[in-house]
């Protein structure tokens, strides 16, 4: 119900690009171009300052953009509370997770949620820690799930449940028989690891620097973003991961994979994040308990 001209302008200022809002728009680059002029011709003033290979919001842009921002938040919650009226938990959510949380933890949550509310549509953006953080706080999402707290302002921390990271090697691994392993017993072994950015490289680097281990010093021979690549790579015989107990449980019941605790225990808490800024419908807040809740009864669950 918002203008649409308010829309498109909003989107232009979000991405500071009238290509890409034109993409995200699934418009034309002329029609975006059009309405961003009809709002300026209604304001009888220059919104963008043209240049080059850019654009820049003019002082009157901004505080156009702040109106905007404002006015389209306030649209969205009007047209939330008026549909909850009909009691009924319906309609889009967007959730964003990392990688982790994404493979291993959500996919049952959204399909048990789904055969409780079939008329939800549900998307999900997977991306690691700091993008999905990022996110939240731009208000790109209703929810997301990451494994650290966030460290932004005006994005609202939850804690979910706590997770192991563990040591991670095929059986034939001379570390497979151990009970638990330092830092110091970690140094020069071959690691395979997460991306910067990842939340479970994150705890990692966290581990060994508690042990006085710069994480510049580690042997590390592949970064890789997939918990199912990295897997692979170790049940292959080469190397180690540190990696969430939950992520493995399969691998450790077929026995292909070996989980070694790390000394001392690595614990971290899922974290469940939100806009502070941004309105909580009915059906965010139904997901955001409910996920909550099978989160901490599947922690309770994990192999020991």
């Amino acid at each position: 119900m918002a203008d649409r001209r308010l829309q498109v302008f909003h989107c232009v200022a979000k991405q500071l690009s009238f290509t890409k809002a034109a993409e995200l728009l699934c418009m034309t680059q002329p029609a975006v171009t059009f309405q961003v002029k009809q709002l300026e011709e209604h304001f009888n003033t220059r919104l963008f300052e043209r240049k080059r290979m850019s654009i820049e919001l003019t002082p009157a842009g901004k505080l156009a953009f702040d109106y905007a921002e404002r006015i389209l938040l306030m649209n969205e919650e009007m047209q939330v509370r008026v549909g909850e009226l009909s009691a009924e938990v319906s309609g889009p959510l967007q959730l964003g997770a990392s990688t982790t949380i994404a493979e291993f933890i959500l996919p049952r949550i959204l399909g048990e949620f789904k055969a409780l509310y079939p008329q939800v549509q549900t998307q999900m953006f997977v991306a690691n820690s700091e993008i999905i953080e990022n996110r939240v706080a731009q208000l790109n999402l209703d929810l997301g799930f990451v494994e650290s707290p966030s460290h932004l302002p005006h994005v609202l921390t939850q804690v979910c449940c706590q997770d192991e990271l563990v040591a991670i090697c095929a059986p034939s691994h001379r570390l497979a028989r151990l009970m638990a392993v330092d830092a110091q017993e970690l140094r020069l072994e071959p690691i395979v690891s997460r991306e910067s950015g990842s939340g479970t490289r994150e705890f990692a680097d966290q581990f060994f620097r508690a042990s006085n281990v710069a994480p510049e010093e580690l042997n590390i021979v592949m970064e890789l973003g997939s918990p199912e690549a990295i897997k692979g790579v170790i049940e292959s015989g080469w190397g180690l991961g540190i990696m969430s107990k939950i992520s493995v449980a399969k691998e450790l019941q077929l026995g292909t994979l070996v989980a070694v605790a790390l000394k001392p225990r690595l614990m971290r808490e899922f974290s469940l994040l939100s806009p502070s800024g941004k309105f909580r419908s009915r059906l965010v807040n139904v997901f955001a308990e409910y996920a909550m809740k099978r989160m901490r009864s599947m922690a309770s669950q994990a192999p020991q």
